[in-house]
């Protein structure tokens, strides 16, 4: 059984959260919010929630506990972005990009064989 939480329009641009989703890749869930939890930056904020949503999702439909529950994929894809002028040298405009990203996680029940 595999379950599934998205995340859409992250005011975080994705280039700054993919390093953080590479990490946690493939790890237990509960392993990998404890890791999320004692990371001392903001943006992973919202990985946390997704990844915390996920894992309810797997629990309300079956019963599955956190513990038994591994990542096996995670995506930060980009979203829209907003396009804007600010002053640049000289009289210049300057245009300036604000990122959004769309972000998923598939989480499934850990299986006793070992590949």
């Amino acid at each position: 059984m595999q379950f599934e939480s998205k995340s859409k329009f992250v005011r975080v641009s994705p280039y700054k959260l993919r390093p953080y989703a590479d990490v946690i890749r493939g790890k237990n869930v509960e392993q990998a919010l404890n890791w999320l939890a004692t990371c001392p930056v903001k943006k992973v904020i919202p990985i946390e929630k997704m990844l915390k949503s996920a894992a309810a999702n797997a629990k309300h439909q079956n019963g599955i506990e956190v513990k038994e529950l591994v990542i096996s994929d995670i995506r930060v894809d980009e979203g829209p972005m907003f396009r804007y002028y600010k002053a640049g040298a000289m009289g210049r405009a300057n245009i300036q990009r604000r990122r959004l990203c769309h972000m998923s996680v598939i989480v499934k029940k850990v299986t006793g064989k070992k590949d």
